[in-house]
């Protein structure tokens, strides 16, 4: 795979906030850097919860995705949610989200994960063709809802 993928170490996290900073701002999010730091922190450290992987070389990555965990009745048993997915800017348009998101779910399902999920916003269709692409489909009778705790 030309888009190498390693898992994510306590190390990394500078390197990640840039990018997650990148992500967030390109995307609107709001954003606090000690909070963000608090979530990636764990994730890095080993948690069971999730995990992140940088994408190609370890010194200047190309990007990342962030993983969580759950458990799934319906899809029967430990299922997975893209968090986030990011490439830069600059790397974009050569395959290397879509070669991800082939790659990665393999290795998943050989360690048992049993589905994959993930959201996008409705107005981006250029991310939404990658998602249909590597094989995720729209679940038309689900809305995604949340609610701050």
């Amino acid at each position: 795979m030309s888009a190498a993928l390693r898992l994510a170490r306590p190390e990394d996290l500078d390197r990640l906030m840039a990018l997650v900073t990148a992500f967030h701002t390109e995307a609107g999010l709001a954003q606090d850097p000690d909070q963000i730091r608090n979530a990636l922190a764990p994730l890095l450290e080993g948690i069971p919860h999730g995990c992140v992987y940088l994408i190609g070389p370890g010194r200047a990555p190309l990007g990342y995705i962030i993983l969580s965990f759950g458990w799934s009745v319906e899809f029967g048993g430990m299922d997975g949610f893209v968090d986030e997915i990011y490439i830069r800017p600059a790397v974009r348009g050569r395959g290397i989200a879509t070669e991800v998101l082939l790659a990665l779910p393999k290795a998943l399902s050989e360690a048992g994960l049993t589905a994959l999920h993930l959201e996008v916003d409705r107005n981006n269709e250029a991310a939404q063709n990658i998602y249909l692409r590597t094989g995720f489909k729209p679940r038309d009778r689900y809305m995604l809802m949340s609610k701050l705790l």
